[in-house]
Order: structure tokens, then sequence, then C-alpha cells
């Protein structure tokens, strides 16, 4: 072809023609780079059919530069990309790049330099210095990306190179990666689990697109049950993608597969440096990478033989992207496995409504594992009533917990207490003239953190050492911490139990892979005794000697307007329960709550999911709510008040009048201003046979708003600030 459409990587403009050059061999498909003004761009040649594009003369076009040497993206990519720039409302160039991740991986060098620390010490210790050794531990990378672990300046960095404390080593890029061995380790199975693995491997053979379900309790074997799936596609040479939605997770699951497979699989995350990203996506789109397992952006890696993707915590609501393009992984990851035409199992042991609902239509076909593994029990489920029996004056652990951790600790068992809430205490205030301290950038309160010693907004990242004095009256000594974070419950534990090995798990304690091995293979060791996390412990951990689970403020997800609270409530609590008693040792859980008879609370403690989820979907269903009708929420924003209320007002008064269709607003966001930019909302309610996409399309399009105005579109919110 001589004449080629090329969707680039700048979202402000359209697809482009240019002409290939003599010799030149290109695709659809094809990455190649093109002159785009005076600079140049990676582009990948498509369709015209699928991308409209104003016709421009043959003499007009400039020519390809160059076609780099990597497999074209295949339809079934190509088609993800349309589809989710289609649904999503996203310029397609935006979800283009997400395929494009690796700008390394375009370039033909086989080695590069990266550093690491060389044991020696410098002479003169700096804070900044301190602190970058301290976070960079046993991590290389290039100057760049260690400043941004160590959270210094690449000044700093290049610093402690020349006094010889950081050095550099020449590192292989291409090098190959071990193959899995399918017949490594196989597992004995349970009866319900050989049934279930048998359906799932009779799946990956057919070679057909097919949605299941794999639902099964915490601890009933889940992941050894996919295992044998993932085993299947390995005897056919085909690839397999697994989604998981937490970093933190990725390096207790690599330990569980190498044991099962032999080697690690290819990981994917923000965490790999340049050089590994650059080694796994040439793999992957080679097709040597057999097994991937990564992060939500791993979806749109350019596999060349995919057989089977596993969506692993199916209902986490961190597989919705909240920025950028927002896309819910669960679903474009369905939609994948339908344009490729491979299985898609969703392992979970709480399904979403929306997935469950999909069943009952028959659109996903489920497998069930009712009951746990060997001799492991589900755990007993107690609520402890807040209101009957608080904790003592200036403490957050009720008596009957903290009786139940004195006999734990006894037993030699280990406990884990669980607070969705980071820090030492979400607000801190002067007790003499009542200043609240706000973050200056969002609507939110500034979040003391004791073990770092600063105050930090949880939403842009604004950092501030906490002050002596109140900046209102200028009193000191005034300022007191208000409500728990898991940092102030650990100081409670310290205090109740001062002989217990104590942990914090967080995404401040637990930031990379390596730090999430490392409390692993603390707690397999039994170096720790109570546990004090976040949602971070909910998923995913298998801990035979955690036998007490501790819901510090089960009731804390059910405030807010989200129309999933409970729901969110439900899975949470019902996943961080289930780390206990996950060996031959019972287990146990107490939730501290302050209403006892609310419907999610009575669930939990009956272990009566279904009946939650019955009442639940018929609410939704009155409600006309997902997965029975649809919303889309339109934020704008502005560094400007003014201009945001202007714009939101134009969007809202313009709103057509649909059939099956209502629009709420516009008002300010909950979060009314979020890193300096203040916000407003509308809400779109509309029947589920709507297409509310096109709607929103000729809507919005027909509109002109200033450029200093963001105008965003969440099709089915799952955030509502």
């Amino acid at each position: 072809m001589s004449r080629v459409r090329i969707l680039h990587t700048n979202p402000a403009l359209g697809p482009l023609d240019y002409r290939v050059p003599y010799g030149m061999a290109v695709e659809p498909g094809s990455i190649v780079r093109v002159p785009l003004g005076p600079r140049e761009m990676v582009g990948v040649v498509w369709e015209d059919a699928a991308l409209p594009t104003e016709t421009v003369g043959d003499n007009r076009l400039r020519n390809v530069i160059e076609a780099y040497d990597l497999p074209p993206i295949g339809a079934p990519l190509r088609r993800l990309i349309e589809w989710t720039a289609d649904y999503y409302l996203a310029p397609p160039q935006a979800v283009l790049r997400m395929a494009l991740s690796s700008a390394a991986a375009l370039e033909g060098g086989r080695t590069t330099i990266e550093y690491r620390l060389s044991g020696t010490a410098p002479e003169k210790l700096t804070p900044q210095r301190a602190q970058a050794i301290e976070r960079i531990g046993e991590r290389q990378g290039l100057i760049r990306e260690l400043a941004t672990i160590a959270d210094v300046s690449e000044a700093v960095i290049r610093g402690l190179v020349k006094l010889g404390v950081i050095e550099g080593v020449e590192v292989a890029l291409d090098l190959p990666f071990a193959m899995p061995d399918p017949n490594f380790a196989p597992p004995a199975l349970s009866g319900a689990q050989v049934d279930a693995a048998n359906d799932l491997v009779a799946m990956v053979k057919e070679r057909e697109f097919a949605p299941v379900l794999l639902d099964g309790v915490t601890g009933s074997g889940k992941t050894e049950v996919y295992f044998e799936a993932i085993a299947e596609a390995l005897r056919q040479g085909r690839q397999t993608l697994v989604l998981l939605p937490e970093i933190a997770l990725t390096e207790p699951f690599l330990r569980r597969f190498a044991s099962r497979f032999g080697h690690v699989p290819v990981a994917w995350h923000s965490d790999l440096r340049q050089s590994q990203r650059r080694r796994a996506y040439r793999a992957i789109a080679n097709g040597e990478a057999l097994v991937t397992v990564g992060a939500r952006s791993s979806l749109f890696l350019p596999y060349r033989n995919l057989g089977l993707i596993v969506v692993d915590e199916a209902h986490e609501t961190s597989f919705k992207q909240e920025e950028g393009v927002q896309y819910h992984a669960r679903d474009a990851a369905v939609m994948r496995g339908h344009f490729e035409n491979v299985p898609v199992i969703l392992a979970t042991a709480t399904p979403a409504i929306e997935t469950r609902q999909q069943v009952a239509q028959g659109r996903y076909r489920e497998l069930k594992l009712p009951g746990r593994y060997g001799a492991a029990q589900m755990p007993s489920v107690a609520a402890i009533n807040l209101v009957q029996t608080p904790p003592d004056r200036g403490r957050w652990l009720a008596p009957p917990l903290v009786e139940a951790m004195a006999a734990t600790l006894e037993r030699g068992e280990q406990s884990l207490l669980f607070l969705n809430r980071r820090g030492f205490a979400p607000l801190t205030l002067c007790r003499h003239c009542g200043h609240r301290f706000q973050c200056p950038n969002c609507t939110a309160w500034m979040v003391e953190h004791r073990l770092t010693n600063r105050l930090q907004c949880h939403h842009c990242g604004h950092v501030e050492p906490p002050p002596r004095a109140c900046p209102e009256c200028k009193e000191e000594d005034a300022l007191v911490a208000c409500g728990p974070g898991v940092e102030r419950i650990a100081d409670e534990v310290g205090i109740l139990f001062p002989e217990a090995r104590r942990a914090v798990v967080t995404s401040d304690t637990l930031w990379s892979p390596a730090k999430a091995a490392e409390f692993v293979g603390r707690m397999e060791a039994g170096e720790i005794d109570i546990v004090i996390g976040t949602q971070l412990v909910t998923k995913g951990y298998h801990f035979p000697n955690l036998t007490l689970v501790g819901v510090v403020d089960a009731d804390l997800g059910l405030q807010g307007g989200d129309l999933r609270a409970a729901e969110r409530s439900f899975q949470q609590i019902m996943q961080v329960a289930g780390r206990a008693g996950r060996g031959v040792k019972p287990g146990h859980v107490f939730l501290q709550t302050h209403e006892p008879d609310a419907p999610v609370m009575r669930a939990l403690v009956a272990g009566d999911a279904e009946s939650f989820y019955a009442a639940e979907t018929e609410a939704r269903r009155m409600a006309n709510a997902p997965p029975f009708g649809r919303f889309a929420a339109i934020i704008v924003s502005s560094e400007a008040l003014r201009e945001a209320q202007d714009v939101a007002a134009k969007i809202g008064k313009s709103a057509p009048t649909v059939e099956g269709m209502e629009v709420y607003g516009p008002a300010p966001a909950p979060l009314a201003m979020l890193r300096g930019r203040h916000r407003q909302r509308l809400l779109v309610h509309a029947r589920r046979a709507l297409d509310v996409q096109n709607v929103l399309r000729d809507w919005l399009g027909a509109l002109d708003w200033p450029r200093s105005v963001r105008v965003s579109v969440d099709i089915d919110p799952y955030s509502f600030v």
C-alpha cells in the first residue's frame, strides 16, 4: 500500500493520511513513526473505514519515517480500542496510548545502564540522602526512576552516584523469559474443584468466547482452579492474561504461580523500571511471554496469541479507571475476550451485582465453589454493638475484641484489625479556636501521619509539617487529632499488648511488590502477631495461622451517597473476614458497629449472602439503577469557580429532552475542589436500552467552552465525589 491512515497518540488531532515510501512494508496494525508539524510521533496504521477523515490529495501527503521492528497490533486489540473509545466517550488516541505504553520497547538498543546502591555510606548524610537510601533499598533503575521512587530530585541521585553510594550496572534488555511448565506441580484438588477445573479446561480447549463467573467463598481455592485453565493454555502454546486489582497482590500471586508452574509469569505494573517494561512489552508482542499478570493497564498490551483472560477479585472497584480514559477493566476484559474469541474467567468470592445479573440473564456461565478447601471452615462472625459495649474512654477497640485478641495471642495465633483509613487521624483541629486543617487544593481535611510526621491530603498529595501552634489563633499545643486511622489503632494495640509484634499495612508502608513480599515473608515466618491494615489486606493473602479478624468501624463504608455503598461494605467486610481461619485452626470475626440491625450487618453475621444480594438487587431494580438502568456523570472543572459554574449551567440548560432519560444538576461536586480546580457535576439517569453515548455525543458536541475548562464524561460511574 502506498497510502495509509495513521492513528497517532495526540488527542488534539484526528487520524491523518501518510505516504508509504518505496520499499517500506506496512499493514493495518503496524507501529510507525510519522512527522507531525515540526515533531515526530508514534502512530499505528489503521483501516480507512474504521476511522473516516477528510481526504487529502496525494501531493500533500508526508512520508512515513519508519516502521518499527515489532509485530503489528492485532485486529482484536484494534477493535477493543475502537469499542473503548466509543463506549466511554474517550479519544481513540488516548486509548491507543495505553496500548503503546512502553516507548523504550520501540527502540532497538539491547543494553542500558541502571543504578543501584553500592553499599557505601556517604560521609555527610543529609535528610534527602537518607530518604533516598531508605526508599531505594534493593531496587535499581534509571536515575529518574530512582528519583521518583525516593521522592527526591535527580540532582540528589546524581550526587550519590558521584560519591559512589550509587553505582551503575549494565543491563541486558531482551533476555528471554523462563517458560512456565504446566506439569510442574499439579495440585490435589477436591471434588468440587475438579469439576470446576474440568469445565474451565474444556472452555480453553474449545477456543471460543465464553465469559464465566467462578464464584467461590474465600479460601475455596479459586486460584488453584483457574490455574488448571492456565495450564491448558500453556499446553496449547497460547498466552494468558491475569488481571489483579492491586499492585500489592502481585508478589504473593507470583509466589503461588511459581510453586505451581516452576517459574514466575511476566509481571506488568507501575513499579516496573523502564528496562523491565521494555523487555516485558516486546516478549508479549512477540508471543514469547505465555503468562502475564498485571494491573488493569495490562489489558491493552498487544498479545500476539491470546488464549485466556482471568480477572481475579473481579468485584473490585479499583478496576475502574478514574483518570484519563475512565474505563472499567472488568467489562473491557470481557469485550477483549469477545474480540479475541477466548474464554474470560471472573473469579471472586463476592460478585458484583452487575455480574450476577449477567449470570441471571444467561449471558455468563456460573461455576460455584461453596466450601473451603480441605479441613478449613468458614469463620464465625459476631457483631459488637458499640452502643451497648463501647470502648473505654480514649480507646477505639471494644472490650470483647480486646479479650479475643488477648486469647489469640496466648494461643500463639495471629490477629488482623481492619480499618480502611490511612494515617493517624482523619482530622486535626485546634481545641482553642476550632480551626480545622484543610488542604489548600482540595475540599478535604489534611490527614495526620505520625509515622512520617506530616499532614497529607489523600487526594492531591499535598504535604505539610504539623505546626506547633494553630495558624489561626497562634495558640501552642492546642492541636488535637480527631478520629482513628490505622496508625492510631496500632498505638492502642501497643499500649494494650506491649509484647505483641505489630505491623501496619497500608499503601504508605507497602508501596511496592518488594515491600508486599517482605510483609508476606514475615507473616509466614510468624514474626508478626497483630496486623493493622486498610483494604490492602482484604484480599489475596493466605495466612494459615491468622485466626482472628476485627473490623474496627464496620459502618464506615455505609456513609455518603454512593448507590453501591451497601454492596461495597458487604464485599469488603466479607473479603477481610475471609482472611481468618484459612488453615486447620478455626477463625473468628468481630464487627464493631453502631447499627447491628442494619441489613448489611445482619447478612454478614448470618453468613446469608444470597438474601442480601436479593434485597439489594430488588432495590436497584425499583430505582432503575445499574444494572437495570444507566448512569453517566458529566464533570466540569476549572481553576476559576465562575467559569466552572457558567459552563455547567450552559450544559444543563441545553440538555435534550429524551424519553427515558433525566438530567440532574448541575450542582457542586461533593469534592467541590480537587487539585486546585473547582468542580461541578451533572448526573444522567437513563433506561437500560437507551444509547446514552450517542445522546451525550450529540449534546456536548454542539457546545463550546473555554480551553481553561475541562468537561469529562464518566460512563457507568463508580465514584460520585
